[in-house]
């Protein structure tokens, strides 16, 4: 849906959850307090939460940080240590790698606990997992849960095939379809809701919602969410393109296109080819040194739905069919079903109808979670 002028001139308006802070500096006041962030969370001055915090007086005991680190600068899938924020003094807890969950221990004296990411509304995109088990930890541990909510910039879109109990990972957790178009609290309540959590467990939650916001506005964000998400048109282009990750092609990590540009040395020669590098968003890339043939989507009209045509595209004009997925594929895909229906040459129209049922019921459930 196009959003028209009106719109436009709200959009300048829309307050966070983080820029909503009437809301939520009573409930911190005189408390001990923990927070999930990183640098995305911020308020539209650009002053991080953090900061803004310690400046209102409030007690942040401790800062958990997801993938990618509290300044959210680690490599997607590098360890990030524990340490102190060389700003504040504060420690900071990692929430990936072997500690995903927060320990009673790293919990203990903690009055409430805040969670502040920037989403992007896709099902892989960590941070929603980081959000699972800190409910879970919460609800575990008797601690009060306060989401700051933020727009999804992919927040209209509803495709893609649900994920399946069995293919539960980090990068799925729910069963909710490959874009679910929900705001990050929207997403809290639902996990609530449908007593998602360990043992059915629920946690006491409250979300501080974004102001004068629609889902169908475009939204675009104030700083990258991670590393290999450099602008809006990858962060739209994100969820078609990260099905790569589970194949033999390169989605441009080590160049300054990724998630915008695709391609591999197993491509028929094209006119557009691209050469991965060590950069600041992959130390060793996919293919480091070799050039890959493929196509450049910067300037790709804006994506409403989740696209299948490039993965169908490179599948069929691979050298060796036999070496194009990997297991890492059925993960994202949430299902085996996909990689099937590619490798038997299903055109993507018929991929799609094979979602409808899942999708309307999903759409059902989520009305009842929904804010905006």
């Amino acid at each position: 849906m196009e959003s028209n002028s009106s719109e436009e001139i709200n959009y300048a308006a829309i307050k966070t959850g983080a820029d909503n802070y009437e809301k939520y500096l009573p409930l911190l006041k005189d408390k001990k307090v923990g927070i999930v962030t990183n640098q995305t969370g911020i308020l539209t001055n650009k002053t991080h939460v953090v900061d803004f915090l310690l400046e209102k007086k409030i007690a942040i005991q401790t800062i958990f940080a997801p993938e990618h680190g509290f300044r959210g600068t680690a490599d997607a899938g590098e360890h990030v240590v524990d340490g102190k924020d060389p700003k504040t003094g504060l420690p900071i807890i990692s929430l990936y790698g072997d500690n995903k969950k927060p320990k009673p221990a790293q919990l203990a004296g903690l009055d409430v606990m805040i969670f502040d990411l920037q989403d992007v509304g896709a099902r892989f995109y960590t941070y929603i997992s980081s959000l699972h088990y800190v409910m879970e930890a919460c609800a575990e541990n008797n601690i009060p849960l306060i989401v700051l909510d933020r727009p999804n910039p992919n927040g209209a879109i509803v495709d893609g095939p649900l994920l399946e109990k069995e293919f539960t990972s980090f990068v799925g957790m729910h069963p909710i379809p490959l874009l679910h178009g929900m705001t990050i609290g929207e997403y809290a309540q639902m996990v609530n809701g449908q007593k998602w959590l360990k043992d059915g467990a629920q946690c006491k939650l409250t979300v501080i919602p974004c102001v004068d916001y629609k889902r169908t506005m475009p939204y675009s964000l104030l700083v990258k969410p991670s590393p290999n998400l450099p602008n809006d048109q990858s962060i739209n282009l994100y969820a078609s393109l990260c099905l790569f990750e589970g194949t033999n092609v390169s989605m441009g990590r080590g160049t300054e296109k990724q998630f915008q540009i695709y391609g591999s040395p197993y491509l028929t020669k094209t006119n557009f080819s691209f050469t991965p590098k060590p950069n600041f968003g992959a130390k060793d890339p996919l293919y480091n040194g070799k050039e890959c043939f493929g196509e450049d989507l910067t300037a790709y009209p804006k994506l409403k739905q989740l696209e299948l045509k490039w993965l169908i595209k490179a599948y069929q004009n691979t050298s060796d069919k036999t070496k194009f997925f990997n297991g890492f594929f059925t993960k994202l895909a949430g299902t085996k079903k996909l990689q099937q229906q590619i490798e038997s040459g299903v055109s993507e129209s018929e991929i799609r109808k094979t979602w409808q049922k899942d999708l309307e019921a999903f759409k059902k459930m989520r009305k009842q979670y929904l804010i905006y």
